[in-house]
């Protein structure tokens, strides 16, 4: 089913504007002192959070750092079907950028919480720490430069019963990656009923077609125990906001042939065969222990698009001087053909006698505008393969000097694999053999990770008893890459006549950058928390932990909270923390694509500890450092519940990677002699490198209300995010405009505000999001920036219940099909913005399809 009736589309969006006219809100935290009654909407939503403490779960407002509870339901009205984007929706000071023509940034795409980069934020289920994914953001928009964490977006929304985001630094807790804070997707536990959902949706632009089917299934595992299966399969079809290239549209009206109507595509790519199952299994083996284990395995196809290759000046395939000349092949294998090397190019080459008498009708030479006269652009895509399988046991030591206290031992197993592929491209110097389509090679990441705990209370004559925790952590993660097809890598017969080598584009791995690379570390760990009255509670963790690369750091955090009355209550926290380096961050090197100054380069990334990476600045890469604070109050009042929470996070030596460094001749020369391959087309350089320091600073406001309203129940939220950074260290290796990137490219401002409406056979969501100011780029390119306009964009969805096990939903994102900011045609320096096809900047926080609208039936049991 597919919409392409426009009256259909204009009836929907008639239908959710006047029902939900006048709702607001974004429903991202669910008061964690609302009464027990809950509505439908919200019946399952959960008001305690384990993830935080190691004490008992306590509810969120009696927790001394703040901390956002999502509900499962909530997340199924967020209208989209990426785990990335319902997140975006409910949590301000979470962004996420579409990326598009973005190499593996575009598969699996990076996050920011509190304006962090993506491994900055750590990412449990149900509580144990989640493998990183293999992709390294090597174009991922400033932020996320070189960012390597974990895949949100395998997570579906129906296998959750809910979503906990610690809004507060807990490296002293879990270790390295907590520096902006933890999200912990608890997992649906329940051994009976479930759902299954069917979903369809497309952009208002009649692309992007979007099919999902879902469903969740709980089932006794003997008497004592459950088996809670999920599973999605979601296919989108991609999306296009561009022009034609005027450099295409010029080639065209010249008379080249075979040049695309519409030569290179800013949007969302293609995803193919998107499946994913999720399982959760708990056995009682007596009245004080219990079993567990949960895992996933979930697959994905990912194509898009990439960078046009103008067929008179792309360098390395038809012209080297910029597109004065020809770029001209002798296939004689001696050099006896006598081939031009002096064809002035001019508005079609095609046309130039000399062109069609010395090469198009001389078997000796060759020039790939015989066999790609329009020019091509290659089409990059990948697979995903993501699993994971943690198996634990925990409960109450009955016996012993131990006795009273709880355990949870357990082991975790994830591997993320991303194999790339590159289609419609060539690799030049083999000439007319070569092939159109590549498999460049694969990245994978392997992790181990083994846990005992220990939690005991103590009876010190205080309010409570003293919590104290302990305990012992082994991880061990692997980073490989595996060379790929020889195609892609290979140096042809015309590498010496100037021709470039491997896939253009992404060029393959080469055998010799085939590896494996392992680190391994342990920590160790004690945490208490002491309730000196019952209105004064403070905790206090320390955390020590051993790298066999580059040594140990001790890490502690401090927490506070005082209730000044029933209804008031203060807190803060002080802690440090760490994200150390991953080992593919340490060791990959790579060959990629992108634009310097309007003009598409080659770029290599190379190790830090390579000679030209340390010769222009690099060294071995070291831990970042963080220092951070929150302090804030929780107020009840009745049905209202409020929080307010500033935090301070100060990082230093950060890691990312570097801007691009010019390559000189000398330097060019010293990578062919260290046998990087294609380096006289290499225009470029980048490292990754721990080269400046931030502090990001901001305010975090929560509000929930709920009451009878209109004949039936509303719940209201509001959810505000300040967020400011500020790069206070930095050298040109960083680069000014990648300070700026970091500093502007995220609104400093965001807000939803939500008003969710139960009545009995009807259900309504309203969601407001506002954007505030930020900073527009285009093809990560200076001179396109600009100070985008702060914009509103309005979700909505309606519900009708047929019968108890059968609703039928309506609803839209960017109800008001919003735009992104456009371009402006030409930039302050008179240069065309859309050289390049873009009709919008791409960092556009709300993305820039514009509207979706789905429809959705959903079976309950």
């Amino acid at each position: 089913m597919k919409f392409k009736n426009n009256a259909l589309q204009q009836a929907i969006k008639f239908a959710l504007a006047t029902t939900t006219a006048g709702l607001f809100v974004s429903g991202s935290v669910v008061a964690a002192e609302q009464a027990a009654e809950e509505t439908k909407v919200n019946k399952n939503v959960e008001k305690i959070a384990v993830v935080g403490t190691r004490s008992a779960p306590r509810s969120i407002g009696d927790s001394p750092v703040p901390i956002d509870i999502i509900g499962g339901e909530e997340l199924d009205k967020g209208g989209n079907t990426d785990m990335l984007e319902l997140l975006k929706g409910s949590v301000p000071s979470f962004n996420v950028h579409q990326n598009p023509i973005s190499d593996a940034a575009s598969l699996v795409r990076p996050a920011n919480l509190r304006g962090l980069p993506s491994d900055s934020t750590l990412v449990l289920v149900n509580g144990k720490r989640r493998h990183r994914a293999s992709v390294i953001a090597f174009l991922g928009g400033g932020i996320n430069d070189g960012a390597q964490g974990a895949d949100i977006s395998v997570i579906p929304s129906i296998a959750l019963k809910q979503v906990e985001v610690l809004r507060d630094g807990a490296a002293a807790q879990y270790g390295s990656d907590a520096i902006a804070g933890v999200m912990n997707f608890v997992l649906k536990d329940a051994s009976e009923g479930g759902s299954f959902e069917i979903r369809q949706g497309e952009y208002y632009e009649g692309d992007g077609d979007t099919t999902q089917i879902s469903g969740n299934v709980g089932l006794p595992f003997t008497d004592s125990g459950f088996a809670n299966l999920s599973f999605q399969y979601k296919t989108a079809d991609a999306t296009s906001r561009s022009v034609q290239r005027p450099d295409a549209a010029a080639l065209d009206a010249a008379g080249v042939p075979e040049v695309s109507s519409l030569a290179q595509v800013w949007g969302a790519p293609e995803v193919d065969d998107d499946i994913t199952i999720f399982g959760n299994i708990g056995l009682e083996l007596s009245n004080s222990s219990e079993f567990y284990m949960f895992g996933n395995y979930s697959e994905r196809d990912v194509r898009g698009g990439f960078y046009y290759r103008n067929p008179h000046t792309r360098p390395g395939v038809y012209s080297n001087d910029g597109g004065e000349t020809l770029l001209v092949g002798d296939l004689t294998g001696d050099m006896s053909g006598n081939c031009p090397t002096d064809i002035m190019i001019d508005d079609n080459v095609l046309d130039n006698q000399r062109y069609i008498d010395e090469v198009a009708n001389n078997p000796d030479c060759f020039a790939f505008n015989e066999m790609l006269p329009g020019g091509f652009t290659p089409n990059f895509g990948g697979n995903i393969t993501d699993t994971a399988l943690t198996i634990g046991t925990k409960g109450e030591i009955t016996s012993g000097f131990l006795e009273g206290a709880y355990y949870d031992l357990s082991g975790t197993v994830g591997y993320n694999e991303s194999r790339y592929f590159i289609y419609d491209t060539i690799n030049a110097s083999l000439g007319p053999e070569s092939p159109r389509d590549f498999s460049p090679g694969k990245y994978s990441q392997l992790e181990k990770n083994f846990n005992a705990d220990l939690s005991k209370g103590f009876d010190f004559g205080l309010a409570y008893d003293v919590n104290v925790a302990g305990g012992l952590e082994w991880h061990e993660e692997t980073f490989t890459v595996v060379s790929g097809d020889e195609a892609s890598f290979t140096a042809g017969p015309l590498t010496e006549q100037g021709f470039g080598i491997g896939s253009n584009g992404f060029p393959g791995f080469k055998p010799s950058d085939a590896g494996e690379y392992t680190r391994r570390n342990y920590a160790a760990y004690v945490d208490v928390e002491a309730p000196f009255t019952e209105d004064f509670l403070m905790g206090l963790a320390l955390r020590y932990e051993d790298y066999d690369s580059f040594g140990s750091t001790t890490n502690y955090k401090l927490t506070g909270q005082y209730h000044v009355t029933e209804d008031l209550n203060i807190r803060g926290s002080i802690s440090t923390g760490f994200r150390a380096p991953t080992v593919g961050q340490a060791n990959v090197s790579n060959v990629q694509t992108n634009l310097s100054s309007g003009v598409l380069v080659d770029s290599a990334l190379l190790p830090p500890t390579n000679p030209i990476a340390v010769q222009l600045g690099g060294t071995e890469l070291q831990p970042e450092e963080s220092q951070s604070y929150t302090f804030g109050a929780v107020w009840t009042l009745g049905d209202l519940f409020f929080t307010i929470d500033y935090y301070n996070i100060q990082v230093d030596d950060r890691i990312s990677q570097s801007d691009k460094i010019e390559l000189s001749q000398a330097d060019k020369d010293t990578l062919e002699a260290a046998g990087v391959p294609n380096v006289q087309n290499l225009a470029q350089v980048s490292f990754f490198t721990n080269d400046f320091d931030t502090t990001t600073q901001g305010i975090d406001a929560v509000a929930n209300y709920s009451t009878d309203l209109l004949g039936g129940s509303s719940t209201f939220s509001l959810a505000y995010n300040w967020n400011d950074t500020e790069v206070t260290k930095s050298s040109p290796i960083t680069g000014e405009f990648k300070v700026s990137r970091l500093e502007n490219d995220l609104p400093n401002h965001r807000a939803t505000l939500s008003w969710a409406q139960q009545w009995e056979s009807f259900s309504a969501f309203t969601r407001v999001n506002y954007y505030g100011e930020y900073q527009g780029v285009h093809v990560d390119y200076d001179a396109t920036a600009k100070t985008a306009d702060a914009a509103v964009t309005i979700d909505a969805e309606v519900t009708y219940f047929l019968t108890e096990e059968l609703s039928f939903s309506v609803g839209a994102t960017n109800l008001f099909d919003q735009e992104a900011e456009k371009l402006d045609f030409f930039d302050s320096t008179g240069i065309p913005n859309n050289n390049w096809g873009g009709k919008y900047y791409e960092t556009s926080p709300y993305g820039i399809n514009g509207g979706f609208y789905y429809v959705k039936a959903t079976y309950t049991f």
